[in-house]
């Protein structure tokens, strides 16, 4: 086992014909300055031949016959780029022999004697053969495995099914909105001491709009305050779409306008704080896993609003962006959508298509904008 210490400098290791019995190390693989081995011709050595001898990159002659070396040969002997000369012959190898590498060029001496190994006829060895029961046994293998999945995934989504239809019976969707009564717009100074002077420290996310920063508003609970880019033409239109639709819309699967705070060089929109953040920064992040039980549950949060959006809404509002950025987590990882800055509400069929002609992120647009325009 201490053949690993030998010197690093060792370019030729020759115990042939010495009686030598048991197996080649794995540590072999650490003489990576060897250029040539030999190992062949009256020793007992058995076993495999390990996959460390593929580490040595400098070997040009490798001898390892009349042994009882079984096993196949080790693919990994096709990166010896430099291997000129290989005697394998008279072991118990089996398998297919390799043929990258060097492979191409050796003879059928290198490999006789070993009545199991297969591969190209111009090598003296039988063609290599795919069992029949071998292939029996595999596709019997991946057959059970996909069953066993199947029957998995159809427990866990009948499983999701039952927890859902319990949410079902959750408090009605603005129960946790506060009354008209207490909503209150709010100063710009008030706004600008609550993110400390809108300072980066507070930035929880930036889009084609707006900036948005983690505030608190005296002793009241955390919220987001979403500064629209007033420099950005469309940002006045994008505030005024978000209030329009916003003002009358409550579903618990919405993020929440709190206030507001409006002048003609200032537009910002206080909102409901998502302690987990966006879909896209827990998608993408190390330190965020969505176990499957979340991720469905996250694609029924977003379906459900979007059923109440396009069906049991007075007018049907279509959201025209919807993309992992705009779905944010709570602190129990429901999922709300946000950002109806490009919204569409479809007041009459004369105005759908013209109200829908809106080019939304690439790579989330629905396929018939590109066919239709």
């Amino acid at each position: 086992m201490s053949i690993g210490n030998l010197s690093h400098s060792l370019e030729i290791f020759d115990m042939s014909k010495c009686n030598v019995s048991g197996g080649i190390p794995e540590e072999i693989g650490n003489l990576t300055n060897l250029t040539a081995i030999y190992l062949g011709g009256y020793n007992i050595l058995k076993g495999s031949i390990p996959d460390s001898v593929g580490d040595l990159i400098s070997l040009k002659s490798l001898n390892f016959s009349n042994n009882n070396l079984s096993g196949a040969i080790p693919l990994l002997l096709e990166k010896l780029s430099y291997l000129e000369h290989l005697n394998l012959s008279f072991n118990k190898l089996e398998g297919e022999i390799p043929k990258g590498g060097s492979f191409g060029n050796f003879s059928a001496e290198s490999f006789e004697g070993n009545k199991l190994l297969c591969g190209s006829p111009n090598l003296h060895v039988p063609p290599c053969k795919t069992s029949i029961h071998h292939t029996s046994r595999k596709n019997a293998l991946f057959l059970g495995i996909v069953l066993s999945f199947s029957t998995i995934f159809m427990v866990v989504v009948i499983l999701l099914i039952v927890k859902y239809q319990k949410r079902e019976n959750w408090p009605p969707n603005d129960a946790n909105m506060p009354p008209k009564a207490t909503w209150r717009r709010f100063s710009y100074l008030e706004v600008c001491r609550a993110t400390y002077g809108f300072n980066e420290n507070n930035l929880i996310g930036k889009g084609g709009f707006g900036t948005i920063y983690k505030s608190r508003i005296g002793d009241e609970m955390e919220v987001a305050v979403k500064v629209f880019h007033l420099q950005c033409g469309r940002a006045f239109k994008s505030f005024d779409i978000e209030c329009e639709i916003m003002k009358s819309i409550r579903y618990r699967n919405l993020v929440k306008i709190i206030s507001s705070c409006s002048n003609e060089e200032f537009k910002e929109l206080v909102l409901e704080h998502m302690p987990h953040g966006s879909l896209e920064k827990c998608l993408y992040s190390s330190n965020c896993i969505l176990d499957i039980f979340q991720r469905l549950n996250i694609m029924i949060d977003v379906a459900s609003v979007l059923e109440y959006l396009h069906f049991n809404f007075l007018v049907p509002v279509i959201h025209c962006d919807l993309k992992p950025s705009n779905v944010l987590l709570d602190d129990t990882m429901v999922a709300h959508l946000s950002d109806f800055g490009i919204a569409k509400l479809l007041i009459g069929e004369d105005q759908s298509m013209t109200q829908t002609q809106t080019l939304a992120t690439i790579g989330y647009i629905a396929p018939e904008y590109g066919r239709e325009g």
